[in-house]
């Protein structure tokens, strides 16, 4: 049986059980998508809140309430994307969604940082269970015609839920910080019992059980290396902490590449990486993720720190950029990706998001501007609408279905690394400035280095997402 023709098969059970129709998978598995995507930026406004309820606790500790959530999802995504291939993909997906939304409120009702840490782990398993299940219904539910645009509604209403982080989280705080978790209870709750009723019955592939020493060494791997970066804040590129877990990772994630190589049932098939637009995404993916990563941080950095706008005003000045996110994806980017192709769409998201990064450079001054933000964030949320979701399309819709579930989770973990190391790569860049021209400078280098970043990815978005010439 050809890929083709099992992965239409597949599509097809997945749409005549329960008659659930691809929409509805769609917009139940969009819900968990928000979920895990929202409480990546959403708790960045709240920590200053969080210090003071906690009895003035030092940021330093309260830091790991976002990284400690950042390391466990990036790390977990793969093996439990694989783990995943072997049950149905409907229960997976409840089970992630279950944890998150009880994680999300026990985090609502911590009483210190070790607690509220703790249960932020637990939240970050239940998302890393959530993206690669919810990303293999929604493949296994559409025909293979379908699943491209499908996959680009996805990936939209999770990059706008990512972006509006920082405006959600200033709303939430007029309340308190435990509103940003128990926001996602209903919203858990509702999915659960609609995910129950309505979501088709995937079934599992009979593939062997995740290779125990692959999924050691990915997972530790990734884990140490996000650490790594996100510590290189608060302990510096130098110091041998930061080196140490650098290494380590190096020396994991090497390991990982031959053990797939040679093993009799690697984690991760190293045929996945012959599937040309698979490639091509993942390479696109990772400059792109440095580039959104550390942009987003930055603005807000910058409207907070250097402006001295409160949480809720630096969230809904920005909110137009994410709102042009789905807008973008959903309007336009089917048509032209029909009309001109993946890779051209891709270069043109690559584009905008480089001039929004280059408008930042040039635009940006000690004298607070809406202007300036709001012209910056309509190209960088344009950009971002392009290439996330023809990115994610491509790779997605060109896996086999006994892959949906490890090739999204693979795809999923370079998105977090790279964002890790895009923030990472920030705070080295804007350091500690001593006066507010200091800061200007610092802040303008780091926006010059993302557009960088961001148009390194034209180069495997022309030579992998091109279609071959018949």
């Amino acid at each position: 049986m050809t890929s083709t023709t099992a992965a239409a098969g597949v599509g097809a059970r997945a749409h005549r059980s329960r008659n659930t129709r691809p929409a509805h998978v769609l917009a139940i598995v969009c819900a968990g998508m928000v979920l895990a995507n929202l409480d990546l930026f959403i708790v960045n406004v709240a920590l200053p809140s969080m210090a003071h309820d906690f009895g003035n606790a030092s940021l330093e500790d309260l830091s790991w309430v976002l990284n400690g959530y950042a390391i466990v999802y990036a790390a977990l995504l793969v093996f439990l994307g694989r783990f995943a291939e072997r049950y149905k993909r409907n229960i997976s997906f409840l089970v992630g969604i279950a944890v998150f939304t009880a994680a999300s409120a026990a985090c609502a009702a911590a009483n210190s940082v070790e607690m509220l840490v703790a249960f932020r782990l637990v939240q970050a398993a239940g998302a890393a269970l959530m993206t690669p299940t919810s990303l293999a219904l929604l493949l296994a539910s559409y025909p293979p015609d379908g699943r491209a645009g499908a996959v680009r509604t996805w990936t939209a209403i999770g990059g706008l839920a990512s972006a509006l982080g920082p405006v959600v989280g200033g709303v939430l705080l007029i309340a308190s910080w435990r509103w940003i978790f128990l926001v996602n209870v209903p919203i858990g709750l509702a999915g659960l019992l609609i995910g129950w009723w309505k979501l088709p019955e995937v079934p599992g592939h009979h593939v062997p059980r995740p290779d125990a020493l692959g999924a050691v060494l990915v997972t530790v791997g990734v884990g140490a290396l996000t650490f790594g970066l996100v510590k290189t804040g608060d302990w510096g590129w130098h110091s041998m902490g930061v080196l140490a877990s650098i290494a380590i990772a190096a020396v994991l994630l090497i390991s990982f590449v031959i053990h797939c190589r040679h093993a009799k049932n690697p984690l991760v098939e190293p045929k996945l990486f012959k599937v040309r637009t698979f490639t091509g995404g993942a390479l696109v993916m990772a400059p792109f993720a440095m580039a959104f990563g550390a942009m987003l941080l930055s603005i807000v950095l910058w409207e907070q720190g250097t402006w001295g706008w409160s949480a809720l005003k630096t969230g809904l000045a920005i909110a137009p950029g994410p709102l042009l996110v789905p807008l973008t994806s959903l309007t336009v980017g089917g048509r032209l990706i029909k009309r001109f192709g993946a890779a051209n769409v891709t270069a043109a998201g690559i584009a905008c998001f480089t001039a929004g990064g280059v408008w930042w450079a040039l635009a940006a001054s000690l004298e607070p501007s809406y202007l300036t933000v709001v012209g910056g964030m309509m190209l960088i949320g344009v950009g971002v609408g392009l290439t996330l979701p023809t990115v994610m399309g491509a790779a997605s819709g060109s896996l086999p279905p006994s892959s949906f579930a490890t090739g999204g989770g693979v795809i999923n973990m370079i998105r977090q690394t790279g964002m890790a190391i895009g923030v990472a790569v920030l705070v080295a860049i804007v350091g500690a400035p001593g006066s507010m021209a200091e800061r200007v400078v610092a802040f303008q280098n780091a926006w010059w280095a993302m557009a960088a970043i961001t148009a390194t990815g034209l180069i495997p978005a022309f030579l992998l997402l091109r279609a071959k010439k018949s």
